[in-house]
């Protein structure tokens, strides 16, 4: 059993007040995450926190504080509730409009850079944050990109990451590349993936929060590839490269979607837990 919480307004009487709350809410570190949100209700870090346990919190950050305590022991993702999350080293604005950027996508960054460093024209197809785009962007000044997205708001949203990061990139609202008459050098995809029932089975921040249009791959996962693969000898320049993610165990099915398609399948790049993540094809 947890002691008991020392009453007051202090940080250390709110940290271990909110470690209890988030622990029974099944939170993985509830501690942790209770700091990040303090920190953030008062705008210090959470290193700032921990230096004086018993500085007192202001009414103001004590009110925001158990606000966003409350919406994250419902699993609400934290990057939702704070508004931002990283990736690639850059802060890129989200919402629940879109897709929260995961270290595992930085696969596909390193691949694109490694393989097409002379990419000038990109496209990224589901753009959602932009977090794909604008980070192989951040590291070829010389190029610039298009980022597509079904929701209006995840473009909108891409569209101000750009621009606060000072990106040339622009974003629009689209059906995939239906609309789009053009050639690009490296284009890019985290396309939904999940298969349809397995989406109630996954973890409640991404079952019940995350955009269901981003994660819902049809019955056998593969519905958006099908859409990507049809595309890609439009929309690909000759000799270009198309940066697929991938779902764990999805990189047989996607390559053999490639090659029916007449582009050639290079290989799957693994991420940082080594599960084939980055989908390499070339026309």
């Amino acid at each position: 059993m947890s002691p008991a919480c020392q009453p007051g307004e202090s940080v250390g009487a709110w940290l271990c007040q909110a470690g209890q709350v988030l622990r029974a809410a099944a939170i993985e570190n509830p501690r942790m995450e209770a700091r990040w949100l303090l920190g953030h209700a008062m705008g210090v870090s959470a290193e700032t926190l921990l230096r004086d346990p018993r500085a007192a919190v202001p009414a103001a950050a004590a009110q925001a504080f158990t606000a966003m305590l409350a919406r994250r022991a419902r699993r609400e993702p934290m990057a939702y509730i704070t508004g931002s999350a990283g990736f690639w080293g850059l802060e890129f604005a989200v919402s629940p409009a879109t897709l929260i950027p995961r270290a595992d996508s930085e696969a596909l960054v390193e691949a694109a850079l490694e393989l097409a460093p002379q990419a000038r024209r990109v496209l990224d197809l589901g753009t959602g944050t932009g977090c794909l785009l604008l980070a192989v962007l951040s590291e070829l000044p010389a190029a610039s990109g298009i980022g597509l997205d079904l929701n209006p708001e995840a473009a909108a949203l891409a569209r101000r990451n750009a621009q606060a990061l000072g990106l040339p990139a622009l974003f629009l609202a689209g059906d995939w590349a239906d609309a789009l008459d053009a050639s690009f050098d490296l284009i890019l995809s985290n396309p939904p993936y999940i298969e349809a029932a397995a989406i109630p089975a996954l973890m409640p921040e991404v079952a019940g929060h995350e955009p269901p249009a981003a994660l819902d791959g049809g019955a056998d996962g593969l519905d958006a590839y099908r859409r990507i693969m049809a595309a890609l000898p439009r929309l690909l320049a000759p000799g270009g490269l198309a940066v697929l993610e991938l779902g764990q165990g999805q990189a047989p099915a996607v390559a053999q979607l490639a090659r029916n398609g007449g582009l050639t399948w290079l290989e799957a790049r693994p991420d940082l837990n080594a599960i084939p993540r980055a989908g390499l094809i070339r026309r």
